[in-house]
């Protein structure tokens, strides 16, 4: 089982600070848990760019989400006896994650919150004429200490996973010949980032997984808009238009980790993610 894990008791307290020297949400909260967790990831977190503003800058479930259960995920592949748990363990500090997230603001999606179309010049002005990207700077300061501290619960060594976890993330990334770490950081965005039927958990690896690809070709430079993550995310709407939502995608919602397992396992979702990773 997972082991306990050890971090700063009062934990981070200078998440502004971080966002402005990082520049997008997603690396941020990566950043600030690893450094937490102890064990940071510079490519991997640059590669994290892509999921800003929701997948891509679209609005979907928001970045600190996405880059938070890419840090747990990481600690779970280090702290997890096998596949299996490790799977389990991202799901269940992802859910935990997102819980805190969604008390706090009310909605896990970055629309709801910068109230931003990121695609018109002229929403983007007003977003930061506005001055609300501010509340994206002090989400960022007063929730980090939330996240460490559900991170910490869900990673917790009172696990009890079904016999077999499967995650759509996973597969699509094994796919991709991703490490075999590479497909337990992903894990926790299955069902649409803790099984929640937001946006495809499926198609947010794929995507950072193509950014971290670039990244390691590409040195430094941010990976928020790189012509390999934007070739998947078009052959994703070429394929499925714009049903973007697990639950739509999948016209269910899954309850529970065992749920998920059982629809990948009968071949739900296979033909997308056999096109995410041919893309």
């Amino acid at each position: 089982m997972a082991s306990g894990v050890t971090t700063n008791k009062t934990g981070p307290k200078d998440g502004r600070k971080v966002f402005r020297k990082l520049g997008t949400c997603s690396r941020t909260l990566f950043f600030m848990l690893n450094r937490e967790f102890g064990h940071l990831k510079d490519l991997e977190e640059r590669a994290s760019d892509a999921l800003a503003g929701g997948i891509m800058q679209k609005g979907h479930q928001c970045g600190m989400l996405w880059g938070a259960s890419l840090a747990v995920g990481a600690e779970a592949y280090r702290k997890c006896k096998n596949e299996n748990e490790a799977i389990y363990v991202a799901v269940k500090a992802t859910q935990k994650i997102m819980a805190s997230f969604s008390k706090r603001e009310h909605t896990i999606n970055c629309r709801d919150i910068t109230r931003c179309d990121f695609s018109s010049k002229l929403s983007m002005a007003k977003y930061f004429f506005s001055g609300r990207f501010l509340h994206c700077f002090n989400l960022a300061q007063q929730w980090a200490r939330e996240a460490v501290q559900s991170a910490i619960e869900g990673l917790s060594n009172d696990n009890h996973p079904p016999k077999t976890c499967i995650s759509c993330a996973t597969e699509v990334a094994k796919k991709m010949e991703a490490s075999n770490e590479e497909t337990i950081m992903v894990a926790g965005f299955a069902g649409g980032l803790g099984l929640s039927g937001a946006a495809c958990g499926a198609l947010g690896a794929a995507i950072w997984l193509k950014s971290l690809k670039w990244c390691r070709e590409v040195p430094k430079k941010t990976s928020m808009s790189n012509p390999y993550s934007k070739k998947t995310l078009d052959a994703f709407y070429k394929a499925f238009g714009t049903k973007v939502l697990c639950s739509k995608l999948t016209g269910t919602t899954f309850k529970t980790m065992q749920d998920h397992t059982n629809y990948i396992q009968n071949g739900g979702c296979n033909a997308l993610i056999e096109i995410l990773a041919a893309s």
